[in-house]
């Protein structure tokens, strides 16, 4: 799989450094956080444990805490300890738009970092790294993706699962008929309820989603990827002043060892709002994405 490589993290950070923050004159998204005294965060509302509402309806998640970090680092670096945050609801479909038009200045969620993406948008180091699988009833008997010809198949509106399934169905062949939630709760439902036979969707997202159903043991996630993806936090493009600062705040969480606490905490313990644990160890690729990080976009 062909992959855009970008200028070295360390590089890049290094070149950030080396003017200090207050020689510079502040632009792009710094200088709207300074203008407004906020900062906008874009999150989910059900992709657990990324980004969704906890039975307070707070957004809560993984990507939310490594988003936090991100913010602490923006007070320090603007002197603005009282910083106003913010936080919009956003769904697969306009998080991007919300983005762009500056209604959201950060958005913290299970976004892929694709190259198509970065057309239209900036991403910081990858975070995460998912496949795209399915989840179904254990008693429907379906076993392979070839066994979804001629069913009906879930999956959300503006995630990267769908020109997937169709590619998928290009290729092989064989026709599904296809539903799309708004989210990835609504998506679990169409399955849940019978709708469809199966949801598409990143293997991480499914387990959420699946552990949070009155009767998990009911379902499956397929072995078979379609393919794998990393999620980054995803910013305004052609902001070199807040992405040097994103870069460096994750980047410095995975450095100190910090990410694994963070990872533990919602990958391998009890999470709200039902305490599940989703027991998801850290996979090989995860950890070369904390070793090495890198903002690099699947094809």
């Amino acid at each position: 799989m062909k992959q855009i490589h970008r200028l070295p993290l360390a590089i890049a950070l290094a070149a950030f450094v080396a003017v200090p923050a207050h020689a510079q004159a502040l632009e792009g998204t710094l200088k709207k956080i300074k203008d407004t005294g906020s900062i906008t965060i874009g999150h989910r509302e059900s992709s657990i444990p990324f980004s969704y509402l906890d039975d307070k309806q707070q957004p809560v998640g993984y990507a939310m805490d490594l988003c936090a970090k991100i913010v602490d680092a923006v007070k320090t670096q603007l002197a603005m300890p009282n910083l106003k945050v913010a936080f919009q609801p956003v769904t697969s479909a306009n998080r991007i738009p919300l983005l762009q038009n500056g209604t959201i200045d950060i958005e913290c969620g299970s976004t892929t970092n694709s190259v198509e993406r970065q057309k239209q948008v900036a991403f910081g180091p990858t975070y995460f790294v998912i496949n795209v699988s399915a989840a179904v009833k254990k008693s429907s008997g379906i076993k392979s993706f070839a066994d979804l010809a001629g069913k009906t198949v879930a999956s959300t509106s503006g995630t990267t699962s769908i020109p997937l399934l169709r590619g998928y169905e290009k290729a092989k062949g064989i026709d599904f008929k296809e539903l799309q939630g708004k989210d990835h709760a609504e998506s679990m439902q169409l399955l849940a309820t019978d709708r469809a036979q199966a949801f598409i969707m990143d293997d991480i997202l499914l387990a959420g989603q699946i552990a949070n159903q009155p009767n998990p043991g009911d379902f499956m996630i397929l072995p078979e990827s379609l393919r794998t993806e990393p999620y980054g936090v995803m910013l305004r493009r052609d902001d070199p002043q807040f992405k040097a600062l994103v870069d460096r705040s994750v980047a410095a969480v995975f450095k100190s060892g910090e990410i694994d606490k963070i990872y533990a905490k919602w990958f391998m313990g009890p999470i709200p709002p039902r305490n599940v644990n989703l027991n998801f160890p850290m996979t090989p690729a995860i950890k070369d994405a904390f070793a090495n990080p890198n903002d690099r976009g699947v094809q």
